[in-house]
């Protein structure tokens, strides 16, 4: 029996490819996750930039406790099963009135993921609506195969390789996944999605979470590194990832360098790049 979804949110989130908003966090757990990444910036001096955006659950405790938090775990379990690695996450700031913008693609393009048996959850950390620029999904389209893309590498681009879909994507298909803080969205590896820059007088703060089942693997580079979250692993297709022993510590920062240099490798494949875009 599901634990939290009901058996029609499961058939709409396989219909659809995405379901929101789920009620997840919190706002109150939302404001206080928000402060300590801003409390943490204000401490470095600059916004989160490059790899720190990536796979952030290796630096920080409390990021940590996130992608093992109950309520967004039971969610997660209800599709995918008992199993759980979290593969990676990844901030998505967008400044108050930046050009940033997040171009229509699919996850899966560049991942190297076995199959496509993956669910992104966006949890908002701020006001996700269509002035902050919040995710746009066109219904459906996860039922397609893997379609083409190209890289533009675009200054502007949210995504590692700037990629978007090599087609034509119809924006009256779209449709809007308006989120309130400590709200989250789910989302299929292969959904058509994007999202326009904020034009609003706040940051957009989300924080996305990748989650697969333990029987995936990674097949196109070498041995891949994940957290398991719950349940089991009976495979042994990834190194398993320890918690981070304190918030940003040398041991946490040599960790997350390894596995972001492994990580680098895979999505940046045949580009020549070898460190994330700032």
């Amino acid at each position: 029996m599901p634990k939290v979804l009901s058996p029609e949110a499961i058939e709409r989130y396989r219909r659809d490819g995405f379901l929101f908003p789920v009620e997840t966090i919190g706002s109150a757990d939302a404001a206080a996750y928000r402060g300590r990444l801003e409390a943490f910036e204000a401490e470095q001096g600059k916004p989160l930039q490059g790899a720190y955006r990536q796979k952030t659950h290796l630096l920080f405790t409390w990021l940590n406790d996130l992608i093992r938090d109950p309520r967004i775990l039971d969610v997660v379990e209800d599709v995918l099963g008992p199993n759980l690695f979290c593969w990676s996450s990844s901030f998505f700031i967008k400044e108050a009135g930046d050009p940033g913008y997040v171009s229509w693609h699919q996850d899966s393009t560049y991942w190297g993921l076995s199959e496509p048996t993956v669910m992104t959850v966006w949890v908002a950390l701020s006001p996700s609506n269509e002035l902050s620029g919040c995710m746009k999904v066109v219904p459906g389209s996860h039922l397609l195969d893997q379609v083409a893309h190209r890289d533009t590498f675009n200054e502007h681009n949210l995504l590692t390789r700037g990629q978007e879909i090599a087609v034509e994507v119809d924006e009256k298909d779209a449709a809007m996944m308006p989120l309130e803080p400590g709200q989250a969205s789910l989302h299929h590896v292969r959904l058509f999605h994007a999202s326009p820059p904020n034009q609003s007088n706040d940051r957009r703060i989300g924080y996305a979470i990748r989650y697969i089942p333990t029987h995936v693997r990674q097949v196109v580079g070498e041995k891949d590194s994940a957290t398991l979250v719950r349940g089991k692993d009976d495979y042994g297709y990834f190194e398993h990832e320890p918690r981070p022993d304190a918030d940003f510590s040398p041991e946490a920062q040599a960790l997350h360098a390894a596995v972001s240099e492994r990580q680098v490798q895979v999505l940046y494949r045949d580009t020549g790049r070898s460190t994330f875009r700032s």
